[in-house]
């Protein structure tokens, strides 16, 4: 790595030892300082001050601005990173308050996490964008989901009917040999395949309650974003009746809009505590039939009020046969959360995990086969 690239990444207190920047290198030493200074002035440093003359000067730049001077700067992928340690890390939360700088960022996860954060404090003439912006993350997650969940559900192949439908996860390559083996070419030493063979799947019906409880203190965000899509696409499976419950210290029922999840989140509150024995106690009420309900709980297990209330209300479901499963995590990566109070409510039945959407599906199946 050259001694500028080193200038570039150490910043402006390198200069002594590596020397002055000049040209774009210098406008992206001071874009980036703009930002990252912020690190220097939280921990009670000098802050990054007087940089040089014909470079942005980061006392004099708006927010506004310095993301303007981001995106002419640097390639694409780095203004998608800049741009989240601005939103999530250094809470640069000016950049939400204009409807022209929203459009301009990139809409993502990342993104639509810091929005929700702070949605209740962003002007009402910004909440269209927002709502656009939520729409089309929404959108991508559900792209990424929907397949795979779906033929999770929807049935394992059947390998003895055949299937009219032509889809590709369904193609039987050794039926396929074997009804072309008669159209061999032997001059060209080829199959010829005149027809191909696809299974079939067995439909599976699912008459099962499932109840999706979802934490929305402020950890939670990215639970509550998969969560909403995940819900979703499962209302829409025939013979799933799907709830989904959002809950900190209070619960707010969001069943009715369940098949929207932009709606369910513009109205997600993230932040606050947590009440899960609350929570629980409501999805409780709620179950006609206990046998053939599955309640999942998405947690961190941080539980706000009286612990005893909580493992009684645990044991209570699992004494009626409500099929119990806790999340600490509905998306990639490692999950944060009290180990001690899920080992506590694992030993009353309730199985603890950190899935994906996918794996959530292939578990479902296992429980309601």
């Amino acid at each position: 790595m050259s001694a500028a690239r080193w200038r570039l990444l150490l910043g402006h207190y390198a200069q002594a030892r590596l020397g002055a920047l000049d040209g774009i290198a210098a406008e992206r030493d001071a874009a980036l300082g703009y930002l990252y200074g912020r690190e220097y002035q939280r921990d009670g440093g000098r802050g990054i001050r007087h940089l040089q003359p014909g470079t942005l000067d980061a006392s004099q730049l708006t927010a506004v601005d310095w993301l303007a001077k981001v995106r002419e700067l640097f390639p694409r992928d780095t203004v998608e990173i800049i741009e989240a340690h601005a939103l999530e890390r250094y809470r640069l939360t000016e950049l939400l308050g204009d409807p022209a700088v929203l459009e301009k960022l990139e809409p993502n996860e990342a993104l639509l996490r810091t929005l929700l954060s702070v949605r209740s404090h962003l002007k009402p003439e910004v909440l269209a964008t927002v709502r656009r912006i939520v729409r089309q993350v929404v959108a991508q997650l559900r792209r990424r989901f929907d397949t795979d969940v779906r033929r999770t559900l929807s049935g394992r192949r059947h390998r003895l009917r055949e299937s009219p439908l032509r889809v590709a996860q369904n193609f039987d390559a050794r039926g396929t040999v074997r009804r072309n083996l008669k159209h061999f070419d032997r001059q060209r030493q080829q199959l010829v395949i005149e027809r191909a063979r696809f299974f079939d799947r067995n439909a599976r019906r699912l008459p099962w309650d499932l109840f999706l409880c979802v934490d929305q203190s402020g950890s939670m965000a990215d639970n509550v974003i998969h969560s909403a899509v995940l819900a979703s696409i499962l209302c829409a499976l025939p013979a799933l009746r799907v709830r989904l419950v959002l809950f900190d210290t209070s619960v707010v029922d969001l069943s009715a809009h369940i098949d929207d999840p932009t709606e369910v989140l513009m109205r997600a509150q993230l932040g606050g505590g947590t009440d899960i024995a609350k929570a629980l106690r409501y999805c409780a009420g709620k179950i006609e039939q206990p046998q053939r309900s599955v309640l999942i709980l998405i947690s961190d297990f941080c539980e706000g009020g009286p612990l005893s209330v909580l493992l009684r209300t645990v044991q209570q479901l699992a004494a009626d046969r409500v099929k119990l499963l806790g999340l600490a995590s509905l998306a990639q990566g490692e999950a944060h959360y009290d180990r001690e109070i899920a080992g506590r409510l694992a030993a009353l039945g309730m199985q603890i995990a950190a899935l994906t959407p996918r794996e959530l599906a292939a578990w479902l199946v296992k429980v309601i086969s």
